[in-house]
């Protein structure tokens, strides 16, 4: 029936309640779990699942390697729960912000049998809930009952972890004249994904010539600096920049896209700001943080250009991966054009860290 919600519904409905704190049951080939995000976690749902079985807590391999854990599961580590943990305790393993004040956090008793299946799913709905990446997991029997009597969200994990990997279609909603310092010919656009994630903004100034090759930028969204003229990066000047120079020309494409942080969200981003007050770099602290280098995926911004019929683009970049990823989903890059703005003696070590560790030509 259609007034049932589909799986990428239900997907969307689970990471909701992540980010509540609520519990999600994952159905497997294997067997059955509830999960619960670590970040935000209260002592009564602990002591609840605690009651249920033997919780596991699941972090990423990048967080395993800071805590000394063996991840036997290649992407990810299953911790047993010590018997005594608390909310606390759970909370300092996921989340780096004492790591330096209290690093002994061990030892851990890494699982290394069973099937990882509902683990890596928890993590993946932790992540695109823009959590931190870590979740309880506790092995369940008669999941459907539990479930019904609780009102829980029940995703099926074989189903729903290739759907969270795939790229969601994206729609241009709705678009609208607004005049711009930089242009006023311009018009804004919004993208929305059928998968229940953020919505994508587009400038388009001018009237490009979609048989020619038009100059664009992927821009992802940064809060601070684009609002708040922060100086620990340099996006706020590549903005302004790229908008003036599509107003100088006459036409062009800013791909406004929401993936705050590097993908991985304000808070997360917040604490790895806070990581490197205490000297890490920004890769080093994405990766105490749990995350990759870099969680963005660059096909959203393929998928718009080709919505909006564009084929090939001079790209405003400095990144070299934004245009392996245009390429390879079918964009042609004719042109790199470089921007080179925004250095302040807040973010020289920012910036050199993206040229020497994640190839950014700077």
């Amino acid at each position: 029936m259609s007034l049932a919600p589909n799986i990428s519904e239900l997907i969307a409905r689970a990471r909701a309640d992540m980010r509540m704190g609520v519990p999600v049951v994952l159905l497997s080939n294997s067997g059955a779990s509830l999960i619960v995000a670590a970040e935000g976690l209260c002592k009564e749902r602990l002591d609840d699942l605690k009651e249920l079985g033997a919780p596991v807590l699941a972090i990423t391999s990048r967080r395993a390697e800071t805590l000394s854990a063996r991840a036997y599961d290649g992407d990810l580590a299953r911790l047993s729960l010590p018997s005594d943990a608390t909310t606390g305790w759970i909370e300092s393993v996921a989340d780096p912000a004492d790591d330096l004040t209290h690093p002994m956090k061990g030892p851990f008793r890494t699982i290394r049998d069973g099937d990882a299946i509902r683990a890596r799913a928890a993590i993946a709905l932790a992540k695109s809930a823009r959590l931190l990446p870590a979740a309880l997991v506790v092995d369940i029997q008669d999941p459907l009952p539990l479930a019904a009597s609780l009102g829980l969200s029940t995703l099926r994990v074989e189903e729903a972890l290739p759907l969270m990997a795939d790229l969601a279609p994206l729609h241009d909603v709705v678009h609208a004249r607004v005049p711009l310092v930089a242009s006023e010919k311009s018009r804004v656009h919004v993208f929305r994904p059928d998968d229940g994630e953020e919505e994508h903004y587009v400038v388009e100034i001018g009237k490009p010539d979609r048989s020619k090759p038009v100059l664009a930028r992927l821009h992802s969204a940064c809060f601070t600096g684009d609002i708040f003229g922060s100086q620990k990066c340099d996006c706020g000047p590549q903005l302004n920049a790229a908008l003036a120079q599509m107003g100088e020309e006459g036409s062009g494409v800013l791909l406004y896209l929401n993936q705050e942080g590097r993908g991985i969200g304000h808070a997360n981003k917040m604490r790895a700001y806070s990581l490197q007050d205490q000297g890490f770099d920004t890769v080093e602290a994405n990766h105490r943080l749990g995350f990759e280098d870099d969680e963005r995926d660059f096909r959203i911004g393929a998928a718009i250009l080709k919505e909006m019929g564009f084929s090939s683009v001079r790209l405003l970049t400095n990144n070299p991966k934004k245009i392996a990823r245009m390429e390879d989903q079918g964009i042609k890059v004719t042109e790199r054009v470089p921007l080179k703005v925004g250095e302040t003696r807040f973010n020289e070590a920012y910036l050199a860290t993206k040229a020497r560790k994640s190839g950014h030509l700077l």
